[in-house]
């Protein structure tokens, strides 16, 4: 199995058969775990790409081809679509040599008689590869934003209506790099974190320290994150800046009982636990026997908190009647479209639909509707999303004023950026009367 059959096979999983990218390439790299690192990082980056920029490659491809790449074959299809990316965004691998292994393949999955059709565009392709015209600036806005920066257009168009002329801004950060985000457990004495921040530099990693918060880190260049230092004692997790914020904006102290509603894979948790020092409780919850396990799996990685934090499967929706006043916070990071991850998880972006996002949103309702009774009067609720869209942000924060006993203490909203991903959450305090 060559690396380019790998990297069409699972391909054809997340864009043909609708996998998730991220499981597929986490069980891909697993399997061939015994490539070299560099083979490795090439499937990964030209998956990964592809699905990126799948809207742009298309373009590309309709713009040569007669036949448009919808009423292509999938295999076809999927073969044009990672040579394109390769031909366009890849340097280090000669034109001539991605038609010839694109061709092969081809013959080899038995689609010989189309290897004139593929030669024929790709080749076609990287020679007019500096003069493709995109849509019209000035005609076609939001057509050329879209094409741009492979957004699907009713996400252009809401980011316009939302965010005005930042919403360019908001486009190309979704498709810029971004480094692995962790948080070191804030117990440990300075001088431990210091020394094994040194070590994980050791192994090849390069560590910035965030300016946003001082327990985030920033690291490029990571091959098997659970193989670094600190990794299997709990020293670190990995965690985005937006949900550390959350934590961090809730203003836990020692003593405080917190309640998490919808938990894995337990970031936020074990952040909260770290700011009660010893003193009070947490309690994370979520749906699933599944994603219990993943909360509980990292507990007991992280922080040896596995005596110290309660675990239990329940349903967001229907009323817990023995947590009824009883937290002095509950974190409530909701189900959400996810548009705010998608520089992380890109295929979010063809997932969604109009549609979903209002039925989303109706469900963030329907469960604080039922956990905001679990804070004590004068108590906090952090309401937070990892998405922008009005409908389950600023819409539901109204709704919520309106329909609950809470006050807003404070808003924050991050636009995705080379430092974090886009985030939503507020700071609500329970009336005491």
């Amino acid at each position: 199995m060559t690396d380019r059959e790998i990297i069409l096979d699972s391909l054809m999983e997340i864009l043909e058969k609708g996998q998730y990218s991220h499981l597929v390439l986490r069980s891909v790299l697993q399997k061939y775990d015994y490539l070299p690192k560099q083979q490795r990082s090439f499937i990964k980056r030209t998956c990964e790409g592809t699905i990126e920029n799948k809207i742009y490659i298309d373009y590309v491809i309709d713009s040569f081809a007669k036949t448009k790449t919808p009423k292509m074959k999938p295999l076809i299809r999927t073969l044009l679509r990672m040579g394109t990316y390769q031909i366009l965004f890849l340097d280090g691998v000669p034109d001539a040599a991605v038609c010839n292994e694109c061709v092969k393949l081809a013959i080899k999955r038995g689609f010989g008689p189309l290897k004139g059709f593929i030669n024929g565009i790709l080749r076609t392709i990287a020679r007019n590869k500096e003069q493709i015209a995109l849509p019209n600036r000035e005609k076609e806005p939001l057509m050329y934003l879209s094409v741009r920066y492979s957004m699907p257009l009713w996400i252009v168009e809401l980011w316009q209506a939302q965010y005005g002329s930042r919403a360019e801004d908001m486009l190309k950060a979704q498709l810029e790099k971004r480094p692995l985000t962790i948080r070191v457990n804030e117990a440990m004495p300075g001088e431990a974190q210091s020394k094994m921040l040194s070590q994980i530099a050791e192994t090849g990693v390069k560590v910035t320290q965030s300016k946003l918060l001082p327990y985030a880190y920033y690291l490029e260049q990571v091959d098997h994150i659970d193989a670094l230092p600190g990794y299997a004692q709990g020293s670190f997790f990995m965690q985005d800046i937006g949900s550390m914020q959350v934590v961090e904006l809730a203003g836990i102290k020692p003593g405080d009982a917190v309640i998490d509603v919808c938990a894995a894979p337990g970031g936020k948790a074990m952040h909260a636990l770290a700011k009660l020092h010893g003193k009070g409780s947490v309690q994370a919850r979520d749906l699933t026997e599944n994603k219990v396990s993943m909360i509980e799996e990292n507990i007991e990685r992280c922080a040896g908190a596995a005596d110290t934090i309660e675990v239990l499967v329940w349903d967001a929706r229907i009323l817990d009647p023995q947590a009824v006043e009883k937290a002095d916070v509950v974190i409530a990071d909701l189900p959400c479209s996810g548009l705010g991850v998608i520089g992380r998880k890109s295929d979010i972006k063809y997932r969604m639909t109009p549609e979903q996002v209002a039925d989303i949103a109706a469900l963030q309702r329907e469960i604080l509707s039922v956990v905001w009774q679990y804070v004590k009067p004068g108590g906090i609720l952090m309401y937070s999303t990892c998405t922008l869209t009005k409908a389950e942000n600023q819409d539901n924060r109204d709704w919520f004023l309106e329909n609950s006993p809470f006050t807003l203490l404070e808003e924050k909203e991050l636009l995705p950026s080379a430092e974090t991903d886009g985030f939503y959450m507020i700071k609500c305090r329970r009336n005491k009367a």
